[in-house]
Protein backbone atom coordinates (compact mmCIF):
# COMPACT_ATOMS: atom_id res chain seq x y z
CA UNK A 1 0.00 0.00 0.00
CA UNK A 2 1.14 3.38 -1.04
CA UNK A 3 1.84 5.91 1.99
CA UNK A 4 -0.38 8.75 1.50
CA UNK A 5 1.60 12.05 0.92
CA UNK A 6 0.64 15.91 2.61
CA UNK A 7 2.06 18.79 1.71
CA UNK A 8 2.31 21.88 4.09
CA UNK A 9 3.09 25.13 2.93
CA UNK A 10 3.89 28.29 5.12
CA UNK A 11 3.85 31.85 4.00
CA UNK A 12 4.20 35.48 4.97
CA UNK A 13 4.42 38.89 3.43
CA UNK A 14 8.08 38.39 1.84
CA UNK A 15 9.01 34.49 2.25
CA UNK A 16 12.55 35.92 3.90
CA UNK A 17 11.62 36.26 7.91
CA UNK A 18 8.61 33.92 9.15
CA UNK A 19 7.99 31.44 6.70
CA UNK A 20 11.20 30.00 5.88
CA UNK A 21 12.23 29.66 9.97
CA UNK A 22 8.96 27.80 9.86
CA UNK A 23 9.65 26.08 6.92
CA UNK A 24 13.66 25.25 8.41
CA UNK A 25 11.88 24.43 12.02
CA UNK A 26 9.49 21.87 10.30
CA UNK A 27 11.70 20.33 7.46
CA UNK A 28 14.20 18.98 10.68
CA UNK A 29 10.82 18.04 12.93
CA UNK A 30 9.89 16.13 9.60
CA UNK A 31 13.25 14.45 8.98
CA UNK A 32 13.90 13.46 12.76
CA UNK A 33 10.59 11.41 12.70
CA UNK A 34 11.52 9.57 9.69
CA UNK A 35 8.76 11.14 7.40
CA UNK A 36 10.56 12.85 4.74
CA UNK A 37 9.16 10.87 2.28
CA UNK A 38 5.24 11.51 3.21
CA UNK A 39 5.45 15.39 4.05
CA UNK A 40 6.79 17.92 1.84
CA UNK A 41 7.61 21.08 3.23
CA UNK A 42 7.78 24.66 1.52
CA UNK A 43 7.29 28.66 2.62
CA UNK A 44 6.62 31.46 -0.28
CA UNK A 45 5.62 34.81 0.01
CA UNK A 46 2.30 37.18 -0.99
CA UNK A 47 3.99 39.70 -2.30
CA UNK A 48 6.97 39.70 -5.11
CA UNK A 49 9.00 42.41 -3.00
CA UNK A 50 12.08 39.63 -2.09
CA UNK A 51 11.14 37.01 -4.96
CA UNK A 52 14.82 35.21 -5.61
CA UNK A 53 16.68 36.93 -2.40
CA UNK A 54 17.56 34.25 0.43
CA UNK A 55 16.34 34.82 4.02
CA UNK A 56 17.06 37.66 5.84
CA UNK A 57 20.80 37.91 7.10
CA UNK A 58 19.32 38.16 10.89
CA UNK A 59 16.78 35.50 10.05
CA UNK A 60 19.93 32.91 9.27
CA UNK A 61 21.84 34.16 11.99
CA UNK A 62 19.30 33.51 14.82
CA UNK A 63 17.87 30.25 12.86
CA UNK A 64 21.72 28.79 12.96
CA UNK A 65 22.34 29.74 16.48
CA UNK A 66 19.48 27.24 16.97
CA UNK A 67 20.58 24.81 14.82
CA UNK A 68 18.61 25.12 11.98
CA UNK A 69 19.97 25.98 8.26
CA UNK A 70 17.84 27.66 5.70
CA UNK A 71 18.06 26.61 2.10
CA UNK A 72 15.68 28.72 0.79
CA UNK A 73 14.79 31.20 -2.03
CA UNK A 74 11.99 33.37 -1.81
CA UNK A 75 8.68 32.82 -3.98
CA UNK A 76 5.62 34.05 -4.88
CA UNK A 77 2.48 32.30 -3.76
CA UNK A 78 1.20 30.17 -6.83
CA UNK A 79 -2.31 28.89 -8.12
CA UNK A 80 -0.84 25.24 -8.29
CA UNK A 81 -0.24 25.77 -4.42
CA UNK A 82 -3.39 25.31 -3.59
CA UNK A 83 -3.80 22.01 -5.87
CA UNK A 84 -0.31 20.70 -4.56
CA UNK A 85 -0.56 22.07 -0.70
CA UNK A 86 -2.66 20.27 1.88
CA UNK A 87 -2.07 22.80 4.49
CA UNK A 88 -1.22 26.16 3.86
CA UNK A 89 0.15 28.49 6.45
CA UNK A 90 -0.03 31.91 6.93
CA UNK A 91 1.58 34.63 9.64
CA UNK A 92 -1.18 36.64 10.47
CA UNK A 93 -4.60 37.72 8.97
CA UNK A 94 -3.41 40.33 6.58
CA UNK A 95 -1.26 37.38 5.42
CA UNK A 96 -4.75 35.40 4.64
CA UNK A 97 -6.37 38.25 3.04
CA UNK A 98 -3.55 38.56 0.79
CA UNK A 99 -3.14 35.54 -0.34
CA UNK A 100 -7.48 35.28 -0.79
CA UNK A 101 -7.03 38.32 -3.28
CA UNK A 102 -3.68 36.75 -5.13
CA UNK A 103 -5.18 32.68 -5.51
CA UNK A 104 -8.88 33.82 -5.45
CA UNK A 105 -8.95 29.93 -4.00
CA UNK A 106 -12.52 28.21 -4.02
CA UNK A 107 -14.84 27.24 -1.07
CA UNK A 108 -13.02 24.09 -0.45
CA UNK A 109 -9.60 25.31 -1.41
CA UNK A 110 -9.89 28.16 1.49
CA UNK A 111 -10.51 25.35 4.25
CA UNK A 112 -6.53 24.56 3.86
CA UNK A 113 -5.40 27.92 4.76
CA UNK A 114 -5.08 28.02 8.77
CA UNK A 115 -2.85 30.41 10.87
CA UNK A 116 0.45 29.06 12.50
CA UNK A 117 -0.24 29.89 16.05
CA UNK A 118 -3.89 27.65 15.91
CA UNK A 119 -1.16 24.91 16.80
CA UNK A 120 0.78 27.33 19.46
CA UNK A 121 0.46 25.57 23.32
CA UNK A 122 0.86 29.04 24.57
CA UNK A 123 -2.14 30.16 22.48
CA UNK A 124 -3.82 31.76 18.92
CA UNK A 125 -2.47 34.90 17.81
CA UNK A 126 0.09 36.18 14.99
CA UNK A 127 3.29 35.68 14.30
CA UNK A 128 4.86 39.35 14.51
CA UNK A 129 6.92 40.22 11.51
CA UNK A 130 10.59 40.77 12.59
CA UNK A 131 11.93 42.90 10.07
CA UNK A 132 12.01 46.01 11.46
CA UNK A 133 12.61 44.96 14.49
CA UNK A 134 16.01 43.52 16.02
CA UNK A 135 17.60 40.34 17.18
CA UNK A 136 14.74 40.21 20.26
CA UNK A 137 12.00 40.19 17.68
CA UNK A 138 13.60 37.22 15.15
CA UNK A 139 14.09 35.12 18.19
CA UNK A 140 10.78 35.50 19.42
CA UNK A 141 9.55 34.19 15.98
CA UNK A 142 12.23 31.55 16.34
CA UNK A 143 10.73 30.31 19.65
CA UNK A 144 7.24 30.74 18.47
CA UNK A 145 8.39 28.40 15.46
CA UNK A 146 10.12 25.77 17.59
CA UNK A 147 7.04 25.56 20.40
CA UNK A 148 4.66 25.39 17.94
CA UNK A 149 5.55 22.64 15.32
CA UNK A 150 5.50 19.91 17.52
CA UNK A 151 1.68 20.36 17.83
CA UNK A 152 1.32 21.11 14.18
CA UNK A 153 3.61 17.90 13.51
CA UNK A 154 1.15 15.67 15.46
CA UNK A 155 -2.04 17.02 13.48
CA UNK A 156 -0.39 16.15 10.41
CA UNK A 157 0.66 13.02 11.36
CA UNK A 158 -2.87 12.17 12.47
CA UNK A 159 -4.09 12.46 8.75
CA UNK A 160 -1.20 10.51 7.21
CA UNK A 161 -3.37 7.38 8.95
Amino acid sequence: MASKSFGILFFCLGNICRSPIAEAVMAQLVAEAGLGDQIRVDSAATSTYESGNQPDHRTQAVAQAHGYHLHHVSRQLRFQDLEHFDLIIGMEDKNLDDAFRLLRPSAEQKAKFRLLRDWDPVGKGIVPDPYYGNTADFELVQSIMMRTMPALLADVKSRLV
